[in-house]
């Protein structure tokens, strides 16, 4: 058996979960202890109002904007906040001025998110391209092939949520920078379980979730864009809070739209949004506190640990069991007709949760599984 990864948490850090198991991050994470509490002094706020100062309102924003830049090597200044991976992908197309016979790429069997939003520009003239990878997610040459001299951006995402499969974003980035394609990863199957630094990947922009591998409240999210990518930019909205203070409301108020180039004027509407981004800003440290590359590597072992132990005689395992396109998501299916229903129902049972995508048994543990949960599960697992 492969060797008993050192925690990276404290017992205390997470509340107990009473007898489950829970293998489903890629779906939700669990919010922190510190987060929980938190949440429960933004409330505090809200039920005395006076407390909702207008530091507050800067403040609560501002953390998190600067939590999220140390998580992936950025300036703050170039964070929007958002309450999803969709936000910042709608805001690019939205904001884009684009032209007819304009070309996006997207891969046929990518997670619909990442499709979706390129679809509304096609009564403008765009052609949204959905080519099919020879595997379950694009290798550079392919995508060499498939870039066409009107190609103007890729859409693809780290981690395939359906194989976990991750991409090579750093040759994908190069070879996009090499043909003057804009490159948008949706990074919401890896950030916070795998170390990312913007100004090494070659990407032009960076969307995730903020409720899976980063374990904040559901409704979060952010983007990062790189500031050329940034000031091609139409602002879709003017909202008032990003030209104006609560402050200068308390004198004469010259409504006028302002000019405003930062990544700020994008946000969200309702930034102070302190029962989700206060708890959320306390996950992010928290993750930050303990370190992702720590992190990253508990999580890989837990992966070593159960790939050693799975019974590769009744599984066929579609997410990669090595190697640099493995990531923190178990993808496989029993070999025999039926059994991966059974293998399914075998593990609710024993109250152990992981999701069924497209057919298949996705797990996908993060730093507060232990390896008694990898050995309940293998258990559970070659038993059927």
């Amino acid at each position: 058996m492969a060797r008993t990864p050192a925690p990276v948490v404290e017992p205390s850090d997470f509340a107990s979960f009473e007898g489950h198991i829970w293998l489903n991050c890629a779906h939700q994470g669990p919010l922190p202890s510190c987060a929980a509490r938190a949440a429960s002094e933004a409330i505090a706020w809200k039920e005395r109002p006076w407390e909702l100062t207008s530091e507050r309102f800067r403040d609560v924003p501002e953390r998190l904007r600067g939590a999220l830049a140390r998580l992936i090597g950025a300036d703050a200044n170039d964070i929007v906040l958002a309450n999803s991976a969709s936000y910042g992908l709608h805001l690019i197309g939205a904001g884009l001025r684009w032209r007819a016979r304009d070309e996006v790429l997207v891969m046929e069997t990518d997670f619909p998110s990442d499709i979706l939003p390129w679809l509304r520009l096609e009564k403008h003239g765009v052609t949204v391209r959905r080519e099919r990878p020879r595997g379950h997610v694009f290798e550079p040459d392919e995508i060499a092939k498939c870039l066409s001299p009107q190609t103007r951006l890729l859409c693809l995402t780290w981690v395939h949520s359906f194989s976990g499969w991750a991409i090579d974003i750093d040759a994908i980035g190069r070879l996009c920078r090499s043909r003057n394609v804009t490159f948008v990863v949706n990074a919401s199957q890896a950030i916070g379980a795998a170390a990312f630094d913007v100004a090494a990947a070659g990407v032009d922009a960076v969307v995730s979730v903020g409720f899976k591998w980063l374990c904040g409240p559901y409704g979060t999210g952010f983007c990062w864009l790189d500031p050329r990518l940034r000031q091609q930019l139409d602002p879709p909205k003017a909202y008032w809070l990003s030209m104006f203070t609560a402050d200068d409301l308390s004198g004469s108020i010259d409504v006028r739209l302002r000019h405003d180039s930062s990544a700020s004027a994008l946000d969200i509407f309702g930034t102070a949004n302190f029962l989700n981004f206060v708890p959320w800003t306390a996950s992010v440290e928290y993750l930050l506190t303990r370190g992702i590359p720590a992190i990253a590597a508990y999580d890989q072992a837990l992966l070593d640990r159960f790939f050693e132990a799975l019974d590769r005689n009744r599984y066929d395992v579609i997410s990669p069991a090595h190697g640099s396109q493995r990531s923190t998501l178990i993808v496989l299916r029993h070999r025999l007709e039926g059994h991966t229903e059974r293998a399914f129902q075998a593990l609710q049972a024993a109250r152990i949760h992981i999701a069924i995508r497209s057919g298949n048994i996705r797990i996908s543990p993060h730093l507060y599984n232990s390896a008694h949960d990898i050995d309940r599960l293998v258990d559970v697992l070659n038993a059927i």
